[in-house]
């Protein structure tokens, strides 16, 4: 039997997009996000999304709305870091330039980069 290795995906989706920074359509995006997560967790991966780290930081420095210079100053360059850290970068969801960028910085970064979920192996 073939021993895969567990790899560390960030899942990049929309956050914003198409919420017009609606909480509750930020919420939809974010849940999606957070399901591919615990299906890659499922698979034997473990997943990360930017805005697991990003978010708790941005309120402890004070960041009073999304889109705010404290929230921009944080919420990308957190997940452009963090794609050092990882094996691949899992892009879902619809239309995001943020999602697209983070595709691109994996791709310059020789990261492996799935367009969906069938692309990645199950473990055994």
């Amino acid at each position: 039997m073939e021993n895969k290795k567990s790899l560390l995906i960030l899942v990049a989706g929309p956050y914003r997009s198409g919420t017009n920074d609606i909480p509750e359509r930020i919420e939809v995006n974010v849940r999606a996000m957070n399901e591919m997560a615990f299906e890659l967790y499922k698979m034997g991966h473990i997943p990360v999304l930017g805005e697991w780290i990003a978010l708790p930081i941005i309120e402890m420095a004070g960041s009073k709305e999304v889109g705010d210079k404290i929230f921009n100053d944080i919420f990308h360059p957190i997940a452009e870091k963090l794609i050092d850290h990882c094996d691949a970068v899992l892009r879902i969801g619809g239309p995001s330039s943020g999602a697209d960028e983070m595709v691109n910085i994996g791709t310059r970064k020789g990261k492996i980069i799935f367009k969906n979920k069938s692309e990645i192996g199950k473990l055994r």
